[in-house]
């Protein structure tokens, strides 16, 4: 199963679209997550429309309209997603974000996933597998566009990092 990993759009505060070369790889995946930060209901809605499957949260930057959840979990080809923005400081945020994916209490194998930061990040924290995306449009604070595909199945997760 493939699956686009997404974050921080910020549309159109920061940015007027997703790159056509990230809009490929969402479209051409089988599930899509997105960590938050759309910044307006018609970048959702775009999102939406690409995806064939989409789980999503909010961002601190995304209008209260929008009704998503501040975390999500998925189970995608034997690997549960726990999905959450990671809004606060950027001094504690990989512990703060590991915390997040223990509490909601999910079986092995798992992955935390989430935005805020705009960087790239594939690391583990207390046994918690953490990956951020970076920002699919490159909105500042990031340098460049990135977002992360992976292929999931049998319990298994290979990622890819993918940039402009």
């Amino acid at each position: 199963m493939k699956v686009a990993i997404i974050s921080d759009s910020h549309i159109p505060s920061r940015a007027h679209a997703i790159p056509p070369w990230a809009r490929r790889s969402i479209r051409e995946a089988d599930h899509v997550i997105h960590a938050g930060d759309f910044d307006s209901t018609k970048a959702l809605a775009d999102v939406r429309d690409l995806a064939t499957r989409l789980t999503a949260v909010g961002g601190n930057m995304d209008p209260h309209g929008l009704g998503l959840s501040d975390v999500e979990t998925v189970r995608l080809g034997g690997v549960t997603f726990v999905v959450t923005h990671g809004t606060g400081s950027r001094r504690d945020y990989e512990e703060r974000v590991a915390r997040v994916v223990r509490d909601q209490g999910v079986d092995d194998p798992f992955v935390g996933v989430a935005g805020h930061t705009h960087q790239l990040l594939d690391t583990t924290v207390d046994g918690v597998r953490l990956l951020n995306p970076g920002s699919v449009t490159g909105a500042a604070p990031a340098e460049e566009a990135t977002m992360l595909t992976a292929e999931v199945g049998g319990g298994e997760l290979a990622v890819t990092v993918r940039r402009e």
